[in-house]
């Protein structure tokens, strides 16, 4: 029988074989650049009146042809994100590069785009034209994208920005998965302007967005808060009761909700993410180089006991023994996910925005290290528009989950309380990719062709109510005061 001891719901790690590759894609530092850095920064500039509404109308001859804002974690990847600021700063109009350590991305998108809004209906013709040119750098880890991610598709905006994600952290599996590398490109004048050009010619993709909801019946005794030294991830929080009549509220029961883009982990693969997500808050001074970090999370690997699950791990830490796990392959109908299993049924092929989620499962660190393999993965088994994990009573006091990189540790059902975790389709986002990039669309004509039935999968499930279909920026998405940005993955 094989029996998975982590399991991993994942969109697009790399959809087209469902791995993170370690080995950067590309990178974009090297050679100087053969062209007029003055007439191609004019490219990507944005005159300040259209930043700060006080500031004077400029007028320029041409319209940008790759306007961008750009927003960078400076505290990600050692000392790298804050001298990138700096460089950007001294390449771009400085009002164009924001540090998110200073402004939060949700104030600085709401300001500009009712700015443009303004500026239209004054009759200025130069702010419509750049705001459909207009794109988003977002420099830091898988988390730090998250954040800008949400708070894009919670403003609502009638033409939102495509995102193109620098890589600053320790994982970096949304930059990989669309051309960007998984190592930081550089932070030299020369490497930015080198990532500039591609930003320019990259390809937009639209990107599956993924809404997660944990609901646990307040406990007698004890809390269900997580673990410590780790808290939920800041895109998972608390939302406040409205009405009796909100359909995600259920009486003596706490309830989070939030979103994500790439994959939700549970078992030993986030355990191994939490061992070294404690260890960076606990002692941060030891975390200030990507390659170190990168190195300390693989012997973290090693310590783990996670190379010999069958010896340190008991069965009851199964997951087929922590938890029931049900899918949704049709609207409205669930059905059992049985694990382990030894025969897989066949899937189709995986694309980014086809609406289906990935469920894939490893048996150990040694079956894990078929992700380091050209071809490598690990089994498929199911594709579904909605998962549901329902925890058996007293199976375990607690499970280690993660969010796009963001581990915590979630205590378990001892008597009578319950722990569900539901994650379904929401919508999409617009992503940029290099044109070589590992991720597919189900629109792209060299892609192979889906099976899926377009009738069932265009029907949306009833039992979906407004509060699905919405992430909420204010709540969710924003970053509390008291976080620290850098321990964002």
């Amino acid at each position: 029988m094989f029996s998975k001891d982590t399991i991993i719901i994942v969109k697009f790690i790399d959809a087209a074989a469902n791995r993170v590759n370690l080995i950067a894609a590309m990178d974009l530092g090297g050679p100087s650049l053969n062209f007029d850095s003055e007439n191609f920064v004019k490219q990507f500039y944005i005159p300040s009146y259209i930043l700060v509404p006080e500031a004077k109308a400029e007028s320029l001859p041409d319209i940008p042809e790759c306007p961008v804002l750009v927003f960078i974690n400076s505290r990600s990847g050692g000392q790298l994100g804050g001298d990138l600021l700096i460089t950007y700063r001294s390449i771009l109009n400085e009002n164009q590069v924001f540090d998110l350590g200073e402004k939060s991305p949700d104030s600085v998108l709401r300001r500009i785009f009712l700015n443009l809004e303004r500026l239209k209906n004054n009759g200025d013709e130069f702010a419509p034209k750049l705001a459909k040119k207009l794109r988003i750098i977002v420099a830091g880890g898988d988390g730090t994208a998250g954040w800008l991610l949400g708070v894009v598709s919670d403003l609502k905006l009638s033409q939102p920005p495509p995102i193109a994600t620098v890589p600053l952290g320790t994982g970096n599996n949304l930059p990989f998965s669309f051309g960007w590398g998984k190592k930081n490109p550089g932070t030299d004048r020369n490497s930015v302007l080198s990532f500039l050009e591609q930003v320019r010619k990259a390809k937009e993709m639209k990107i599956d967005s993924w809404h997660i909801l944990m609901r646990m019946r307040v406990p007698k005794e004890g809390t269900c808060e997580p673990i410590a030294p780790l808290e939920l991830p800041h895109s998972l929080h608390a939302f406040h009761r409205v009405s009796s009549t909100d359909d995600l509220n259920v009486e003596g029961y706490d309830t989070f909700r939030g979103g994500f883009w790439n994959y939700f982990s549970m078992g030993m693969d986030a355990q191994v993410s939490y061992a070294f997500h404690s260890e960076r808050k606990l002692h941060p001074e030891k975390f200030k180089n990507q390659l170190v970090n990168q190195s300390t999370y693989a012997k973290l690997g090693c310590t783990q006991g996670w190379f010999f699950a069958s010896l340190v791990h008991p069965s009851s830490r199964n997951i087929a023994q922590l938890c029931k796990v049900k899918v949704m392959k049709k609207h409205g109908v669930w059905q059992d996910l049985q694990i382990p299993q030894s025969t897989v049924e066949r899937l189709d092929s995986p694309f980014v925005d086809d609406g289906l989620l990935e469920i894939v499962g490893f048996k150990d660190a040694w079956h894990g290290l078929v992700l380091l393999a050209p071809n490598g993965h690990g089994t498929r088994l199911a594709q579904a528009h909605r998962i549901r994990f329902e925890f058996h009573k007293g199976a375990a006091d607690a499970t280690y989950m993660r969010i796009d990189g963001e581990p915590w540790k979630q205590p378990l059902p001892v008597n009578d309380e319950t722990v569900e975790v539901e994650i379904s389709n929401l919508g999409q986002v617009t992503m940029l990719a290099t044109h070589d990039c590992r991720s597919k669309s189900v629109f792209d004509p060299s892609s192979p062709v889906a099976q899926h039935d377009e009738k069932d999968s265009d029907n949306e499930d009833e039992s979906t109510g407004e509060e699905w279909r919405k992430f909420g920026a204010a709540e969710t998405f924003k970053i509390p005061d008291e976080v620290d940005i850098s321990q964002l993955s």
